[in-house]
């Protein structure tokens, strides 16, 4: 897309200071923004990659005053950050219009799969019978959907991602790279001779709308029911989900956690990463859990902060880990007091 200073501040409610004809063809970050670019300088520590830069333009707040001269044309706005959010949308809707129906040559599209207006099937993707894929979903290379599959409108799922029997997406979703949606859950029953029989995982993974998935995330079929991501929920990758889980609207999950059978997660959680959750236990609403906690009670009281293993107020763990570092130092002490009271 390429379009003038002047006619993109007004889609963005920006003010135009410097030449605001010059041409911008696509956005960058700052410090590797060339000709034609857009960028941004919201945090003071770059800013003194502006006074350098090549960009066409750069968005800054009502209140930036630069230092000295500054070679691109700025666009002011009230908030820089949910600017930039606006401008990178843009440019993903634009793209996403060029795009017509298009079903690769090399694509495997079964009999009795419906695909909706402006789908879009990429190379070596299989997308079984009985699966239906709403209007405006891409579904990029080596992707498998399968058997009643059913994915929402003006999804992405990128390359090798594997959907499988049942699992049901909703619209304006993301799954990236080698998620796997709908793996069996971790279900066996030991016998006397200590063998392990599986248990059938017979339910499905539901995923409302705009969700967001991360490479390499797995999130498994219940074994009865559903597996149930809520509306809004961002995970990162590298994170398991296990069978019969729910996971609260507009909860995020960083990477590397994984939260065992049946548990339930609450709305607004922040959940970092490393972070690991045994099984059958409620964590309520808001709840913030430092990286690297491990939670193995339930979580009743909404809007609490916890960290360790076993995760507890994050109040108090930081004043245990300060204690932790003076343990030594304590030891002595108290070893010097008993030689004392000894003598």
């Amino acid at each position: 897309m390429q379009i003038s200073a002047a006619a993109l501040a007004q889609m963005i409610g920006a003010v135009v200071e410097g030449d605001a004809e010059v041409l911008i063809t696509g956005p960058a970050r700052i410090e590797e923004a060339g000709k034609g670019h857009i960028t941004f300088l919201a945090n003071p520590a770059y800013e003194h990659h502006l006074y350098g830069t090549e960009a066409a333009a750069v968005l800054v707040s009502h209140e930036f005053r630069p230092k000295e001269q500054v070679p691109a044309t700025l666009l002011r706005v009230e908030n820089v950050y949910e600017t930039v959010r606006s401008l990178l949308e843009i440019y993903q809707q634009d793209e996403a219009a060029r795009t017509v129906r298009q079903i690769s040559q090399h694509a495997s599209v079964e009999d009795g799969a419906q695909l909706g207006e402006k789908v879009r099937i990429g190379k070596f993707t299989v997308i079984s019978k009985g699966a239906r894929i709403g209007a405006g979903t891409v579904v990029l290379d080596q992707v498998f959907i399968g058997p009643n599959v059913r994915i929402g409108e003006n999804c992405t799922i990128y390359p090798g991602a594997r959907i499988l029997r049942g699992c049901v997406i909703g619209n304006d979703c993301i799954v990236h790279s080698n998620v796997v949606i709908g793996a069996d859950g971790f279900g066996f029953l030991p016998d006397g001779d200590n063998h392990y029989r599986k248990i059938p995982q017979v339910g499905n993974v539901v995923i409302e709308d705009d969700v967001e998935i991360g490479a390499n995330t797995t999130i498994d079929r219940a074994t009865m029911g559903s597996t149930l991501i809520r509306r809004g929920v961002k995970l990162d990758n590298l994170i398991q989900i296990g069978h019969n889980v729910e996971i609260g609207n507009n909860t995020v999950i960083a990477a590397q956690a994984g939260v065992a059978g049946s548990t339930k997660i609450g709305a607004n959680c922040r959940i970092g990463g490393q972070v690991g959750f045994a099984g059958h236990l409620t964590i309520a609403d808001g709840t913030n859990i430092q990286a690297q906690s491990g939670v193995a009670r339930h979580i009743r009281e909404t809007d609490q902060s916890l960290a360790g293993s076993p995760a507890y107020n994050y109040r108090d763990w930081i004043k245990s880990s300060i204690l932790f570092t003076r343990l030594p130092e304590l030891y002595k002490r108290i070893a010097r007091l008993e030689n004392q009271a000894d003598r």
